[in-house]
């Protein structure tokens, strides 16, 4: 019987070699493509990274070359979610003797240079990207250095061989708002995070559902797109509650837009919880000091973090082989505080 080659003896589909022939460059030159080096000229980086990722091209002995880092990469870098974030993944880093880079994919970077070129020049056990996404030319990138990844949290759809970690945002959103209606409330306005996102759609899902389920209507008007911000939170919360018909509840997609609609409450005269209850999503430290203290729905921030980092890992010691599950969700749960009350009586 002859047993099976380990995956990083297996023969290429084309050689380093005969890549630099089909792109017209030297060898040298596929090697400082694949090694993330800036002075390559635009195009040429270009063809030689379209004929990597035709051929499937990965790099041998990869866990050689790996620097001791995990690349921790944010579309958006602020806010306390941010920190719990952060925290997790360091928790996981440091037990394996790794350091922790951040890159923000939206902010400013070296120029000429994405995040994807900076993460593989710098060679890192893993990538961990949360509230994004990665195009096929990132991707290939990635795949072609053997540099494993896993997304927290998509932006949108990974796809089905992407691995991923979220949480129940459907659910949580549904419990945040059962929880409005079994106190009485019969118009809950509501504001979500941006549209393209998996997470804030699932969270304004689960919203309706829990007003369909209750034989409630559920109102377009009664329903503001957000950007996860306090300040649009403010904004979105003010068109909600200084209307003649105002909600006598508000279910905000996250916890700095729930801080927005405080702000606006407060602006207007309206007390919290005895004119408006105001529900969050998060669950962020300053949930509990903020007064009075956020009823909110807790997504596991620090534990999806861990979760990332520690898949993140297994990938790399897992000789390329596809994982086996591909998406895992952590529960949320709902954590009552004194920001949510039976509505006000009709006339008082």
């Amino acid at each position: 019987m002859t047993r099976s080659e380990p995956a990083e003896t297996r023969p290429q589909t084309a050689t380093l070699a005969e890549i630099a022939r089909e792109a017209g460059v030297s060898a040298p030159t596929v090697s400082k493509v694949l090694n993330g080096r800036a002075d390559v000229a635009p195009a040429t980086r270009t063809r030689v990274e379209e004929l990597l990722r035709a051929h499937g091209y990965r790099r041998r002995r990869a866990e050689a070359t790996r620097s001791p880092l995990i690349d921790l990469v944010f579309h958006e870098l602020e806010s306390a979610w941010a920190m719990e974030v952060i925290r997790g993944v360091e928790n996981v880093a440091r037990d394996a003797g790794l350091s922790v880079v951040l890159s923000e994919s939206a902010g400013r970077l070296t120029p000429g240079r994405t995040w994807a070129d900076q993460v593989a020049a710098r060679r890192p056990h893993g990538v961990v990207l949360v509230l994004s996404g990665l195009d096929e030319s990132q991707r290939a990138l990635l795949t072609s250095r053997t540099i494993p990844f896993v997304v927290m949290d998509p932006a949108g759809d990974p796809g089905a061989d992407v691995p991923s970690i979220g949480a129940t945002n459907w659910q949580g959103g549904l419990a945040a708002t059962r929880h409005l209606v079994e106190l009485g409330h019969r118009r809950i306005g509501a504001i979500s995070g941006p549209p393209q996102m998996m997470c804030s759609r699932a969270r304004i899902d689960g919203y309706r559902a829990a007003l369909e389920t209750a034989g409630l209507p559920v109102e377009p008007g009664l329903i503001k797109t957000g950007d996860f911000h306090h300040e649009t939170g403010y904004r979105l919360g003010r068109e909600l509650l200084d209307r003649p018909d105002r909600p006598t509840a508000v279910f905000a997609g996250n916890d700095l837009q729930a801080l927005g609609v405080y702000e606006a409450a407060r602006e207007l005269g309206l007390r919290i919880p005895e004119d408006v209850s105001v529900v969050g999503f998060d669950d962020l430290p300053v949930a509990r000091w903020v007064g009075p203290p956020l009823t909110t729905v807790r997504q596991p921030l620090t534990e999806m973090a861990e979760a990332a980092a520690r898949l993140v890992l297994e990938l790399g010691r897992s000789a390329q082989e596809a994982p086996a599950a591909t998406r895992v969700e952590l529960a949320t749960s709902l954590v009552v505080r004194t920001s949510t009350a039976a509505p006000p009586v009709a006339g008082s």
